[in-house]
């Protein structure tokens, strides 16, 4: 079984940081704030942040971009000796991609209630029917990670309730 370890070494708020950068540059882009960095014996392999609206493609979140990315660098689907820094607990789709891509070990920043598939809605980094088991750590920079999405998401209702108000009065 897999264990969810506390956060917090110098190196993971690091690289965590970088990827809160992507994140800050999908906000600006009108995406929804997620970023993802890959690292593999201690240097930067890859960065991405969500594209799906700019790609309209379902599957351009920040994780799949930045594994997909790694794997070109690599030469590899194989990631075994990788790990991957999001700030924002996996989905479904993406989890997937992590096992598959044997990822060695993953770091997230904050929980994902509504679609997070290593704790929150499931726990397939620890499901014993599947046959590839990354190292997870969680909270790493939570309260940034989670802050981002939070005014994000704040900014977009303000936009909406502003629209709706308009729209009203005609």
């Amino acid at each position: 079984m897999n264990k969810f370890y506390s956060a917090g070494a110098p190196e993971e708020r690091f690289y965590m940081q970088l990827a809160l950068e992507e994140a800050a540059i999908a906000a600006e882009q009108g995406e929804i704030p997620v970023g993802a960095v890959v690292v593999c014996q201690g240097a930067v392999i890859a960065r991405a942040h969500n594209r799906r609206e700019e790609l309209q493609s379902p599957t351009a979140h920040a994780e799949m971009l930045a594994l997909g990315d790694c794997s070109v660098a690599l030469g590899s689907w194989r990631l075994h000796e990788c790990t991957l820094y999001v700030t924002l607990e996996p989905c479904i789709m993406c989890v997937g991609a992590i096992l598959q891509a044997r990822i060695s070990r993953l770091v997230f920043g904050c929980a994902d209630p509504k679609g997070g598939a290593v704790e929150s809605l499931y726990r397939l980094c620890e499901d014993p029917r599947l046959n590839h088991h990354p190292a997870v750590t969680r909270g790493v920079l939570e309260g940034e990670c989670g802050q981002i999405l939070t005014e994000f998401f704040g900014r977009l209702r303000m936009k909406d309730s502003k629209v709706t108000r308009t729209d009203s009065a005609f």
